[in-house]
């Protein structure tokens, strides 16, 4: 083969496989190729809301819990910005969510083993290795690439009912794209935001702070039992630990869906400032007798979708009462999470893949995919492992944890150490 053989190649580059780019640099053993079809790095452009912050400390950067040395640590970010004393002067621990997105963009313009514009149309397996076939999206022409290893790191897609499906437009669309719909909606009557989460929260909050301006009413429902905080206790947190990925992944897989199901708090909800940034405003909107046009509504979900003119008719089921009810608005904004779906792309080595009973990825502790064939090459997978490794998964403090296990194993050694000890609790018992 004339092609060279790259060690690995990543899939897509989000904040995981771009923090693996970012600690393979200095690897020079192993020589690595990220493709990305979006032109530029972007982290949830359509939720990059003024003032919004990301849900972990600083430190949970691409680099930094494996090697706070590395050249491309947020505060290194911020010297070479000079803005290592604004960030001093701020004492805020949580950075800004437009801030995290710059600092990426700022890694990934430093990493020629990530390019952008590339789009990875079909995996194929031959024999000794994996051919990656990308379409250029500048040149339109499509060419391919060899590697002996994979990392899928396509990331998540919106999540939408069904019975919306067929009505996404720009009056009902995902919470992903609210940034791109923003100014039309200074123009509807009503407008309705559908979830619970920490995106529904903030959306709901921007147009709240915007409403007396343009005078729409504006909904918040969810199938939810409440508007509940996220749990943010310091043991709470220690779930988001390797400590806790190898009790989960220990367990019987009938059992981790159980566990998972009981989980939610951890990992969805809303921040306590958020909360109380929304109640205050609420608040002082109530002075002297006036009554905000908002309403807020839990234990409801949209079972039937009708559209009537330039509004929508929701029919609603109370999930407590089980009572019936219809709801009229000109917008409705999606806040309803995402999920991983299976990319197109590994059609051609499926049959390489072990699935679970439902159609999940069999995934290893450390992030190989169990295959169907003995052989040396490995594809693993970056947030793709909620099964199979828990809560933490999509967690950004635990992105350098789980790219270190993903190098010593490249590599046959260890290259970031990775400790046994991280927590003072204890999970399960020893068998």
């Amino acid at each position: 083969m004339s092609e060279p053989v790259f060690d690995v190649i990543g899939v897509g580059i989000g904040p995981f496989n771009l923090g693996l780019a970012a600690l393979l640099e200095p690897v020079s053993e192993i020589n690595a190729l990220f493709l990305e079809q979006k032109p530029q790095f972007q982290w949830h452009p359509g939720l990059l809301l003024e003032g919004a912050t990301i849900q972990v400390p600083f430190l949970a950067d691409l680099v930094t819990m494996a090697d706070p040395s590395s050249r491309f640590s947020f505060l290194s970010y911020l010297k070479a910005q000079s803005r290592l004393y604004h960030f001093y002067f701020l004492e805020h621990f949580h950075i800004l969510r437009q801030e995290y997105n710059h600092y990426c963009q700022w890694v990934a313009e430093q990493l020629p083993s990530c390019r952008f514009g590339q789009r990875v149309e079909a995996i194929s397996w031959q024999n000794d290795c994996f051919g990656v076939q990308v379409f250029d999206v500048a040149s339109q022409k499509t060419r391919s690439y060899y590697c002996r290893n994979l990392v899928l790191g396509v990331g998540s897609i919106p999540s939408v009912p069904s019975c919306l499906q067929s009505f996404l437009s720009d009056t009902v669309f995902h919470s992903a794209n609210f940034l791109q719909h923003r100014d039309r909606c200074r123009e509807y009557d009503s407008i309705t935001v559908i979830g619970s989460g920490q995106s529904a929260a903030e959306v709901f909050y921007e147009l709240l702070q915007e409403q007396e301006t343009s005078g729409y009413q504006l909904n918040w429902h969810t199938r939810s039992p409440g508007f509940f905080p996220m749990e943010y206790s310091k043991l709470g947190l220690e779930h988001f630990s390797p400590d806790y990925i190898h009790y989960f992944h220990n367990l019987p897989p009938e059992r981790r869906d159980q566990v998972l199901t009981q989980q939610g708090l951890l990992y969805k909800g809303i921040s306590f400032s958020t909360i109380a940034d929304i109640y205050d405003l609420l608040y002082q909107r109530s002075i002297a007798g006036n009554q905000p046009k908002v309403q807020l509504l839990s234990s409801v979900e949209v079972k039937e979708v009708e559209k009537i003119g330039d509004s929508y008719r929701l029919g609603y089921r109370h999930r407590q009462q089980d009572d019936r009810f219809s709801h009229e608005t000109n917008c409705i904004i999606l806040a309803t999470g995402y999920h991983h779906a299976i990319p197109n792309c590994i059609e051609g080595i499926r049959s390489l893949i072990e699935w679970d009973e439902q159609e999940r990825y069999s995934v290893k502790l450390d992030y190989r995919l169990e295959l169907t064939q003995d052989i040396p090459n490995q594809i693993f997978v970056q947030n793709s492992e909620l099964h199979t490794h828990g809560v933490g998964a999509p967690d950004l403090g635990l992105g350098a944890y789980r790219n270190s296990v993903i190098i010593n194993t490249l590599a046959g050694k260890t290259v970031y150490p990775t400790h046994s000890r991280n927590v003072f609790q204890q999970f399960g018992i020893a068998a």
